[in-house]
């Protein structure tokens, strides 16, 4: 939902870090979107509880009609999961517990109070009760402990576990066409139109959307809108587990999970920086045609991809190509913008590019180019 500018707003908001055995790289841009919506969350070690200082907790949060309720998810999912009733009970438990049915069933129901817990909280904020705050979100979350990966989702953002460079694990977009979210917005009332919950919402759960959850004698998970969570227990494989990917609906708007796992897994050969392996994802999407917000978090397990340096080699003489021939077109464009250099070298059979990559993963690259040209014209000369 919302407007468009005239052109994409392609700063990036840039995060990683470490701990508990992974890494993590996370990048945010608004896009061609008027405002910003998406919010994420990334935190090793869940806060104030020694019992579970190995576990770790990420997501991302895609809003929509305002960024109001995604900002308060990020804030607040967590928290709200640990605070049930079932978390409270998982800590009195051993963690050689942890791999069987009666703990994943702790986990599970934990989340999902956690996430109705939470949507009911927000019901009752000013700013939402009093209607001037309409906005929702969907929500894709994971919990990582040392033997299990716990994947919630709540909409149409999405979570992708890659092993061996393939996607192994992935969840399901909820849409109002699915056959059973259909069936369950009509029994509410409801209908669908042009792919939409009303002809309105492109989203069949969600958290806030109040104005689609006031159908009286329907339990919050029978509305129009669930706030309700699909949620995946996957146990961990140290031998292949490589990364995992959560992901608003920017990007999986224009790659399928197959198409990005093969990118992310190229792109880990030729760096460790996962912020910067983040950053090629957001920059080929958006040249690939996502007009939506984007956000990406990252995460990498001990199996995942290594640097090559044979990869890495051929990829320094792609960017020196790449400088170059920018350089030559700087020199009779000396406004040109990043996103027409692109397209110029798109139609370029640029030497030794790596499959399944793209010229559009060097947006980063190319205006950090065209900046040095403009901050350093004279040396620009020169090196013609």
């Amino acid at each position: 939902m919302g407007g468009f500018l005239d052109k994409p707003k392609t700063e990036k908001a840039q995060e990683h870090g470490h701990g508990n055995g992974l890494k993590y790289g996370v990048v945010s841009m608004q896009g061609w979107r008027v405002e910003m919506e998406d919010a994420h969350s990334a935190i090793t070690g869940l806060p104030g509880l020694p019992d579970f200082k190995d576990w770790s907790f990420f997501a991302v949060f895609d809003g929509h009609c305002g960024s109001g309720v995604s900002a308060h998810c990020a804030h607040n999912l967590l928290p709200t999961i640990i605070q049930t009733e079932e978390f409270k009970n998982l800590q009195v438990k051993t963690t050689g517990e942890e791999g069987t049915p009666e703990f994943a069933a702790l986990i599970q129901a934990a989340i999902h109070t956690g996430f109705l817990k939470l949507d009911e909280e927000m019901r009752l904020k000013p700013e939402v009760s009093s209607g001037d705050d309409k906005s929702g979100s969907t929500a894709v979350c994971a919990l990582i402990s040392p033997t299990h990966v716990y994947i919630a989702n709540c909409g149409d953002s999405r979570g992708v576990l890659c092993r061996k460079g393939l996607p192994a694990v992935c969840t399901m977009d909820h849409k109002p066409t699915v056959p059973a979210e259909k069936e369950r917005i009509q029994k509410a009332g409801g209908s669908v139109m042009i792919q939409r919950v009303n002809g309105s919402l492109a989203v069949s759960r969600a958290l806030g959307d109040f104005e689609y959850k006031s159908v009286e004698g329907k339990g919050p998970t029978e509305q129009l809108v669930s706030p309700a969570p699909e949620i995946f227990v996957v146990p961990r494989n140290s031998e292949e587990d490589e990364f995992l990917v959560l992901a608003c609906d920017g990007i999986w708007d224009v790659m399928s999970n197959e198409d990005l796992c093969k990118f992310i897994h190229t792109q880990m050969a030729i760096t460790d920086d996962l912020e910067k392996v983040a950053a090629s994802v957001v920059d080929q999407c958006l040249f690939k045609g996502s007009r939506d917000n984007m956000s990406i978090v990252l995460v990498a397990f001990a199996a995942a991809p290594k640097t090559n340096p044979e990869v890495v080699e051929r990829e320094k003489k792609i960017e020196a190509y790449i400088e170059r021939r920018t350089r030559e077109i700087v020199k009779n464009d000396p406004v040109i913008e990043a996103s027409r250099v692109l397209q110029l070298l798109n139609d370029e059979e640029i030497p030794e590019m790596t499959p399944g990559t793209g010229v559009g993963a060097k947006r980063s690259f190319i205006e950090s180019l065209l900046e040095s040209s403009k901050t350093h014209p004279s040396e620009q000369d020169s090196q013609d």
